[in-house]
Order: C-alpha cells, then structure tokens, then sequence
C-alpha cells in the first residue's frame, strides 16, 4: 500500500491559522487536549449519541423526552446519557424528582454547529456494509 505524506503537520497547526482574514495563534495540544478530543470522538461515533448531543444544543431535556424524540427505550437513553456524562460532554441537572440533561460546556453547541458544516468526501466503496475498513 502506497503511503501518503501528511496533508498537515503539528508544527503548522501549531504555528498559526489564517482564518477569515485573521491570525490566530493555535495552542499547542496537550495530553489534556488529546484525550478530551478522543472522548468527544467516541461519543460521535454512535448515532443515537449524536441526536442527544443535537437536540441538547437547542435546549435542555429530560430523559424520556429525548427518548421519545430519537425513537429508542428509556433504557438505551440512560445508558448513552451514562456514557455522555462519563464523557463530560453532557451533565445532569436533579429537579425534584426527575433529572433533566444539558450540555456540559457551553462551546460544546457552537463546536457541534462547525462540525455540522464540514463536507467530507468519502471514497467509492468505502463504508459500503461489512466491507468498510474505516472502523
């Protein structure tokens, strides 16, 4: 298999970053950096997890609401609203007797906005059923 140079390095990334006509000064990523990305990662990779994430950026919600909303049980809710707060992604918000969910960080619904408008080009075949060699 042919291997391909970077189409970036740490180096320039850590420079600067020319956008919208501006300098910006990009922090060097720490282990701290890493890992938090590497946890928002997973919690992307499962769709109802990302829904969660979704409606949470528009409001906060209770469980069985958002259970309703995305179509699952109340027990696939708790568990992926487990692993959001494991995460530190989402929080729980005790009120009286129920716990109502918000998102955890408030740049958390601006950053799932950007990510709503990358265009990614996915090669023919790939992610093409039990053949995709991505996972």
């Amino acid at each position: 298999m042919e291997r391909r140079e970077p189409f970036f390095s740490l180096s320039l990334i850590q420079r600067s970053l020319y956008y919208r006509g501006m300098t910006l000064t990009a922090p060097a990523a720490t282990v701290t950096h890493t890992a938090a990305l590497a946890r928002f990662g997973h919690a992307l990779s499962d769709a109802t997890r990302v829904g969660i994430l979704l409606a949470l950026r528009e409001a906060p919600a209770f469980p069985s609401d958002l259970a309703e909303a995305l179509g699952v049980s109340r027990q696939v809710m708790s568990n992926q609203l487990a692993c959001l707060r494991g995460c530190g992604l989402v929080e729980a918000i005790p009120d009286g007797r129920r716990t109502w969910y918000r998102l955890a960080d408030a740049h958390i619904a601006p950053a799932l906005e950007e990510l709503l408008r990358v265009t990614l080009f996915v090669e023919p075949g790939c992610c093409a059923g039990e053949e995709c060699h991505c996972a």
